[in-house]
């Protein structure tokens, strides 16, 4: 770790460069990278450094009321100068290159991601704009540079305004061709479903999963296959994929356990999936050539996987 820097209230971010000096895989806005910890954990964040900038990536982290052991880590132990192995970048959530407009909003550290599509859109000319939404602005990262875009961005911290954003005014008007990206607590992403005009498409990057009724009554056992050594694994209809790989000492990594970060996605030669997962997109869902082990599973007998 090269820097370490408070950004707000709660919020550190950390600026990782390579030990010898080599430059970093490029990177989309919307990018994320697992960083495996030294304690052990695997946790996930967005990149919200300059994409153009090869030389170093930064995330920013929240220290969570409720933490794993992953932002308490970071905030109290990581020092600088310590090695920790990433994995990555993926993009689950990417600037759509075809939309005429873009309505970009944040909640709290959701800026993350978002702020560096503002960095993008603003330096390439394309048209955009966007909701910055926070409990207060001590506690909001990135808030002054988000302020100094005053005619594209609005600031929003609840104990200045006393209230929630009014998010129906934020789409009141939006031009044909626009696509709205949202990146924050559960609450905000139901509100701005809630509100989003059916024209608009919504990209979105969750906190946490949904809660969704499924129905695991109708889950049955199947055997997972892994391709390139022929090895075979049961999967009992209790247990997940991921969790039969780790049980015969198969090591996929893996953060969230929850289908929102990606980390797990496994190649798939052969199976009828069962897509639980809230990463990857419809086409890929139909495509059945990937899948997230830690959610997802297989209706046929078999599935084979490119392991």
């Amino acid at each position: 770790m090269h820097q370490k820097t408070w950004e707000a209230d709660g919020v550190t971010s950390i600026t990782l460069v390579d030990p010898s000096g080599a430059e970093l895989p490029g990177w989309e806005p919307g990018s994320h990278v697992a960083l495996r910890l030294p304690d052990g954990l695997v946790r996930e964040y967005s990149l919200c450094s300059a994409p153009e900038d090869s030389s170093r990536w930064t995330v920013a982290v929240l220290r969570a009321e409720k933490s794993r052991g992953g932002s308490s880590y970071v905030h109290d132990r990581l020092s600088i100068g310590a090695e920790i192995e990433v994995d990555g970048p993926r993009n689950a959530f990417s600037i759509d290159s075809d939309a005429a407009h873009h309505i970009l909003i944040a909640g709290g550290v959701g800026i993350t991601p978002i702020v560096a599509m503002m960095r993008r859109l603003e330096s390439e000319g394309r048209s955009w704009h966007m909701l910055y939404a926070g409990r207060s602005r001590p506690s909001m990262a990135f808030v002054d540079e988000v302020s100094a875009h005053s005619a594209s961005a609005i600031v929003h911290a609840d104990d200045e305004r006393g209230g929630l954003p009014d998010l129906r005014a934020l789409f009141a008007g939006a031009p044909a061709g626009s696509v709205a990206y949202c990146c924050g607590p559960a609450a905000l992403l139901d509100a701005v479903a809630e509100v989003l005009p059916p024209e608009i498409p919504l990209r979105s990057e969750r906190f946490a999963a949904p809660v969704v009724q499924v129905d695991s009554d109708g889950d049955t056992a199947f055997d997972v296959v892994l391709d390139r050594t022929g090895q075979r694994i049961p999967v009992p209809a209790d247990v997940s994929v991921l969790d039969a790989l780790a049980d015969a000492g198969v090591d996929v990594p893996s953060s969230c356990t929850e289908g929102i970060c990606g980390t797990c996605e496994v190649g798939v030669v052969k199976g009828d999936l069962d897509h639980r997962d809230f990463v990857l997109t419809e086409t890929e869902h139909a495509s059945g050539h990937t899948m997230l082990p830690c959610v997802s599973r297989c209706r046929s007998a078999e599935l084979v996987l490119d392991l």
